[in-house]
């Protein structure tokens, strides 16, 4: 493969109206699910992109398994597809689960719909297969190129531009352009160059738990094992494993487990425990998922223990100190908000970023639209709240699907939330709807959701001091 190209040629970027405007050359840094969707959103515009991936082409070498967590596409993930023609060839390929199936100890299962209308659902999708989607729609576009091997191993925020280098380290060139979108995940090497910087916050904050991938294949005669329309939760206390559905009939299942302690990674390790106890731990925790799962033993040892991280930052792109220079590099994704997957909005919120980016663009008028000294910062403003805003509930969560969902005092309270949506439909929305069901900003979802829950609590606070009245009534009357 040659090396990088480098527009470095490429005239800087003129926001005057004195010349007709020329498309702004945009270097993209990964070419993992949100760096792909924008570059198929930007190229459609004709605007030239380069798109750099550190991987090999994945349509000639796969994708490596056993680290991925199955993606739930819900509302916000299918807003963005939508705009460049995409939800429906995804959707085809995706499995609908319109709620969670818990499974306890016993083998018992309780079933919790996602909400109280029986059509909403989040679907299952393979992070694979949705990335080479995305690639596949990228490279069909004249204005895009993919160059697969080549990672960012420096970059230069003042002059503009990115080194690279391919896997065995030997630099391959550097490019430039009229804007550079940090794309590459939450290890950026353009977030890493941005924290060199004066003034910029960056924060990260590690889970003590891990998660490793097991399978569970299809049955004898070819069918899903499981209900293939749920997302199955086997809550323990402090871990749980997850399974969600694949179109060939297969589950991906997921432990989380903390790193230490009884119940974790290191109370069974994989290089030194033996098949038998490995298997009677299962059979102990997860009794009715063991005779689904063939290679157990084998996926559990094969499969790496993988670590789970959010991340905050701020500001979003980056001011030169160069008089008049602009900004035009720009974080986005997992570079900018990696969040723990525990309320299915990693990959959403990555799409989201991309869609309001390239909506940003469409509000500026035809002549103004390469002056990213406007539409970075606005960029910055608008999605930074809303990506801290759900960095919580995906914390919160987690300890919801492994510790509660199968109390019934939280099912209860999953009931009432459902009644007071049947009742109130325009006024209670529940916050697991806002967020997966809606393009509501994550923050506003939030905030109305708080509204509403001290509302209900004082119309419940209310009705209980009028239950107490009447039934002092009533006694008083018998007396």
């Amino acid at each position: 493969m040659p090396d990088a190209p480098d527009a470095s040629a490429a005239p800087a970027a003129d926001a005057t109206a004195s010349r007709p405007p020329r498309p702004p050359r945009v270097v993209i840094a990964g070419a993992g699910l949100a760096g792909a969707l924008l570059a198929v959103m930007l190229g459609r515009r004709g605007w030239p992109v380069t798109l750099y991936e550190r991987r090999p082409d994945p349509r000639a070498a796969g994708f490596v398994g056993g680290r991925s967590i199955n993606l739930a596409l819900s509302v916000r993930g299918l807003t963005a597809l939508e705009r460049v023609g995409l939800a429906e060839r995804v959707r085809a390929d995706a499995l609908p689960m319109s709620g969670r199936l818990m499974h306890a100890t016993d083998g018992t299962t309780t079933y919790q719909p996602y909400s109280r209308l029986e059509d909403r659902a989040i679907n299952s999708v393979s992070r694979g297969g949705l990335n080479l989607a995305l690639l596949e729609a990228a490279d069909a576009l004249p204005s895009v190129t993919i160059e697969f091997d080549r990672r960012v191993a420096e970059a230069d925020l003042e002059a503009g531009r990115i080194h690279l280098e391919d896997g065995a380290g030997t630099p391959r060139g550097e490019a430039t352009g009229d804007l550079i979108v940090g794309a590459d995940g939450a290890f950026s090497a353009i977030r890493a160059a941005m924290q060199r910087t004066q003034r910029f916050d960056y924060s990260q904050s590690w889970l003590p738990h891990g998660y490793k991938e097991l399978e569970i294949p299809p049955t004898a005669a070819g069918d899903f094992a499981l209900d293939p329309h749920a997302l199955h939760i086997w809550p323990r206390g402090g871990s749980m494993m997850i399974a969600l559905p694949n179109r060939d009939r297969t589950f991906t299942c997921t432990l989380f487990w903390p790193l230490e302690g009884e119940h974790s990674f290191g109370h069974l390790p994989a290089a030194t425990a033996s098949d038998a106890e490995i298997t009677a731990f299962f059979e102990r925790w997860y009794g009715d998922a063991v005779p689904l799962m063939p290679t157990l033993v084998r996926d559990y040892r094969a499969n790496p223990t993988s670590s789970l991280v959010t991340i905050r930052c701020a500001p979003w792109h980056h001011e030169p100190e160069t008089p008049g220079a602009g900004p035009r590099f720009v974080l986005l994704g997992d570079a900018a908000h990696a969040i723990v997957p525990f309320y299915g909005q990693g990959m959403n919120a990555a799409f989201e970023d991309c869609r309001v980016l390239d909506e940003l663009i469409d509000e500026m008028p035809e002549t103004q639209r390469g002056d990213f000294s406007r539409l970075l910062p606005e960029f910055s403003r608008r999605r930074k709240p809303a990506a801290d805003a759900i960095a919580a509930p995906a914390l919160a969560n987690f300890v919801e699907m492994r510790d509660k969902v199968g109390s019934r005092a939280f099912l209860w309270r999953k009931k009432i939330e459902k009644l007071l949506n049947r009742l109130f439909p325009k006024a209670y929305v529940p916050l697991y709807d806002l967020v997966s069901f809606s393009n509501v900003p994550y923050h506003e979802a939030r905030a109305r959701a708080r509204r509403q829950d001290r509302a209900a609590a004082q119309v419940a606070a209310a009705l209980a001091i009028v239950l107490v009245a009447v039934a002092a009534l009533a006694i008083a009357g018998l007396a």
